[in-house]
């Protein structure tokens, strides 16, 4: 019975083909929509990382050092378990690119210390006017960039430094953010803390690493809901091709089952080749879709970052999709009646 089910593969081998290829592009688009959504934590994390701080300090109204701050003036505050302590500002703005415009991230900190991350060429600013900024900007140290009207001579290169779908991140000197976010008032939006304190003082909260990620993808939650839910749809559009495609096999083999049950192969015999089949359709089909989101990753304006237990689980749930698909073929194949062997064309 397997052996001809195999036959039959071979038999209808361009119609199992073209399956194998509209399944695959579909596997192909789960992995890079995953890539995508686990992009966004993926740099969020990177650039909390790269601050080189445990923890958070931001007033009590604020629900993060990012996204959800709140500014307020710099004050001396004593924090026991804390190792070091520096001001922090955070901020969006746009600079020219061509004949567009484009948002980055406008990270604010001192020169030496924490919350500048290490650079992969060059140094950190140390002047209000020298900026440090991502590699995806393809500017070169020595260039001047203008980032909300404010000329600014890049020092330094952060490699790979982005967030919020690819945003670059540039990092000032404290004085430097605060003349480009707050006018030159003295502002700070959170302080960045090594260790961790035993209690906040009045009128501020204490965020940590994991809450600082959360809170520096927060704009972008929507989106990964939106790609969770596509993704979801995509699973049943592959299972759709590939039952319909198991369905359309068994309406042509009808003969050929009656001709089995009247000689007396079991029905189960059959069912397993209508349903390995719809595995074997399955699983080439996963491993198309798995080189295909590797070679379209890289097309795409933001990070697709696709985690290996996608990879790992994707032809387990080839395997599941094959079996749950071959359900309308295998109906078929229980229902009909041995007689139609014998019966005319």
């Amino acid at each position: 019975m397997l052996i001809a089910a195999l036959r039959d593969l071979q038999w209808r081998k361009r119609r199992f083909a073209i399956a194998i290829v509209g399944t695959g592009l579909v596997f192909a688009m789960t992995l890079v929509l995953t890539g995508l959504a686990n992009g966004f934590r993926v740099e969020a994390t990177r650039t909390v990382d790269s601050l080189q701080l445990d923890a958070f300090l931001v007033k009590s109204g604020a629900t993060g050092p990012f996204l959800g701050s709140s500014a307020f003036p710099p004050t001396k505050m004593q924090l026991p378990g804390v190792t070091a302590s520096v001001p922090l500002v955070y901020g969006s703005a746009t600079m020219p690119d061509g004949d567009s415009a484009r948002s980055v991230n406008v990270f604010g900190a001192p020169e030496r210390g924490p919350g500048i991350p290490v650079m992969v060429d060059g140094r950190p600013p140390s002047a209000p006017d020298e900026v440090a900024v991502s590699t995806t900007m393809g500017r070169a140290i020595g260039d001047t960039v203008e980032i909300g009207s404010l000329p600014l001579r890049i020092v330094g290169l952060a490699d790979d430094s982005t967030a919020l779908a690819g945003q670059p991140n540039v990092f000032l000197t404290i004085p430097g953010a605060q003349k480009l976010l707050f006018s030159g008032q003295s502002l700070i939006t959170s302080v960045g803390l090594q260790g961790m304190p035993s209690a906040a003082p009045d009128g501020f909260r204490i965020v940590d690493r994991a809450g600082a990620v959360d809170d520096l993808l927060r704009a972008l939650s929507g989106a990964r809901q939106a790609m969770t839910l596509m993704a979801g749809l995509l699973w049943l559009v592959a299972a759709s091709i590939v039952g319909s495609m198991i369905y359309m096999s068994a309406m042509e083999r009808t003969r050929d089952f009656a001709v089995f049950k009247a000689v007396g192969v079991p029905t189960r015999s059959i069912l397993a080749g209508l349903a390995m089949q719809a595995v074997i359709v399955a699983v080439l089909a996963a491993l198309l879709g798995g080189v295909l989101s590797v070679l379209l990753g890289p097309l795409f304006p933001m990070r697709v970052d696709i985690p290996r237990i996608a990879f790992l689980l994707l032809p387990v749930v080839a395997v599941t999709i094959g079996v749950l698909a071959s359900v309308a073929g295998l109906r078929r194949a229980v229902t009909v009646d041995p007689a139609r062997a014998f019966g005319g064309p």
